[in-house]
């Protein structure tokens, strides 16, 4: 019966942590409005909360101003005085993989139970499921909580598995961050396109089709039109994904559902920038147009929302 319990609280907390997530721009759609930039949406995501907002008052004007120039110092990578469109948008594609990556190196010491550098499976086990636990890959289970968790273990340790590059018995901080978020790493797309697969791929005949895309879907009878979230996913699935137009995606086409286009998305963000903020019409950015234009530059994905002039890993600058 304990260890009942135990399974039924830590799988709650497991599934989640574990959510596989379709392709998500990390623009949210609350963030354009009937294609309209919405600044309210910026200045919640700038703060966050009450202790966010806190925080970035205690900072006095001086010193978000400070912060903000070291921060423009360091995106000029050629130090010519310019923010390009090029420029900004690398940062942009930067800050996102620090900011997925760095929770994992953060929680890396939790798993790390002894302490020598590496999180072995067993560490894992406890660590995310409280007991070490294992399962018959092949034999599925009666109760359906249960077998929920069999799913999840088996996805788990694949996962763990893929992710252990040099073979050696457990996980280093590098090969840890391949584990939490396999989409960003390059050796772990094959596992990225395969998982899809296996939790899309209905019909188990390698691609998905617009049907398996949807999901659950089944259009209403006595209804004439398809929702509109049914609308725009099959434009998606038309016009973004289906490249060669035969009707289902293809483990080449899957990767551009599964795994974020942060290339894409920076760039579009870094060409929204400079068009709000370049008043010269140069097409960059100098400093003094950023700074006269600086609530809508900390209201954006170049400082993660204002982010960064609190994270020193950003503003600090090398002397």
């Amino acid at each position: 019966m304990h260890f009942r319990a135990i399974v039924s609280l830590t799988f709650i907390a497991v599934c989640s942590a574990h959510v596989h997530h379709k392709h998500e721009s990390p623009i949210g759609e609350e963030h354009y409005v009937n294609g309209e930039h919405n600044a309210d949406y910026d200045r919640e995501v700038l703060f966050g909360g009450e202790k966010e907002a806190g925080e970035f008052a205690k900072l006095s004007p001086e010193e978000q101003q400070s912060r903000l120039k070291s921060l423009i110092k360091k995106m000029d990578l050629n130090s010519d005085g310019f923010l390009s469109h090029g420029e900004l948008s690398t940062w942009i594609q930067n800050s996102f993989r620090h900011y997925a990556t760095q929770d994992s190196k953060d929680q890396f010491p939790e798993y790390d139970v002894d302490g020598n550098g590496m999180i072995t499976w067993e560490e894992y086990n406890i660590h995310a499921y409280d007991h070490v636990m294992d399962y018959d890959e092949n034999i599925p289970l009666d109760d359906e909580e249960e077998e929920s968790m069999r799913q999840l273990f088996w996805k788990d340790k694949k996962r763990f598995e893929k992710a252990n590059l040099d073979g050696l018995p457990g996980l280093s901080p590098t090969e840890f961050i391949a584990f939490e978020h396999p989409e960003e790493v390059d050796y772990m797309m094959d596992y990225v396109i395969q998982d899809a697969l296996d939790e899309h791929d209905q019909d188990k005949d390698g691609f998905i089709s617009l049907e398996e895309f949807l999901g659950d879907y089944k259009k209403d009878p006595n209804v004439q039109d398809d929702p509109e979230w049914v609308s725009v996913e099959r434009d998606r699935f038309e016009n973004d994904y289906d490249k060669n137009t035969d009707g289902k995606l293809d483990p080449q086409e899957l990767q551009a559902w599964v795994v974020p286009n942060n290339l894409e998305v920076a760039g579009e963000e870094a060409e929204h920038i400079i068009k709000e903020i370049d008043t010269n019409g140069d097409g960059k950015l100098t400093e003094a147009e950023i700074l006269n234009s600086q609530d809508l530059f900390l209201n954006s994905e170049a400082t993660d929302y204002g982010n960064q002039i609190h994270d020193k890993k950003f503003y600090h600058v090398e002397l």
